[in-house]
C-alpha cells in the first residue's frame, strides 16, 4: 500500500501569489475574526467564557430583568440558539430564568451572585484585551474609526 505522502507531491517552496485574497473584504474579515477569537480565548481563558458568552452576560447585567427575545435580538443570535446558550450557562450558575408577570411564555434574565463575581473578572479580562486591540490599532483614535467603518459596513 502506498503512502499518503508520496501520492501527493508537495510543491516546492515558493511564494505563493496572494494578491487576490489580500485585497478581498471578505477575506480579510474571515482572517481577522479568526485572529480576534485566538486572542479573545487567550484573554479570556482565565475565566473560561467564549465572545458571545461573554456578550451575554454583558447585555444580562446591563439591563437586568429583560426578556430572551430582547436580549437575543440585540446580540443578533437566532431564538434556538441562544436558548441552547442560556442552559449552558444557567447550568453553570452564572444566570437565571426567572417567570415575567402576566407572561407565561416569557422569561426575565439575571444573573446569579457567580455569574457577577464571574463577569466582574471577565471584565477585567476584557479590560486587557481591549487595551491590546487598542495598541494594534494606533490609538484611541484609530480605534473610533475603525468601530465607525465597521458600523458603516455592517449597520
Amino acid at each position: 500500500m502506498e503512502k499518503i505522502s508520496k501520492t501527493y507531491d508537495v510543491p516546492p517552496t515558493e511564494a505563493l501569489d496572494s494578491s487576490a485574497i489580500s485585497q478581498s473584504v471578505a477575506h480579510q474579515l474571515r482572517r481577522a475574526h479568526g485572529q480576534f477569537i485566538q486572542r479573545f480565548l487567550h484573554y479570556f481563558s482565565v475565566v473560561n467564557l467564549r465572545p458571545t458568552e461573554y456578550s451575554v452576560l454583558a447585555m444580562i447585567a446591563e439591563n437586568p430583568g429583560r426578556k430572551q427575545s430582547e436580549i437575543a435580538a440585540v446580540l443578533g443570535i437566532q431564538r434556538a440558539n441562544f436558548v441552547s446558550l442560556m442552559n449552558d450557562l444557567e447550568e453553570r450558575c452564572l444566570t437565571e430564568r426567572r417567570n415575567v408577570p402576566n407572561d407565561r411564555r416569557s422569561y426575565a434574565l439575571h444573573l446569579t451572585p457567580s455569574g457577577e463575581s464571574l463577569l466582574s473578572d471577565a471584565r477585567r479580562a476584557e479590560a486587557d484585551f481591549e487595551a491590546d486591540c487598542l495598541e494594534r490599532l494606533g490609538g484611541m483614535r484609530a480605534r473610533d474609526q475603525f468601530l465607525a467603518l465597521l458600523a458603516r459596513l455592517f449597520g
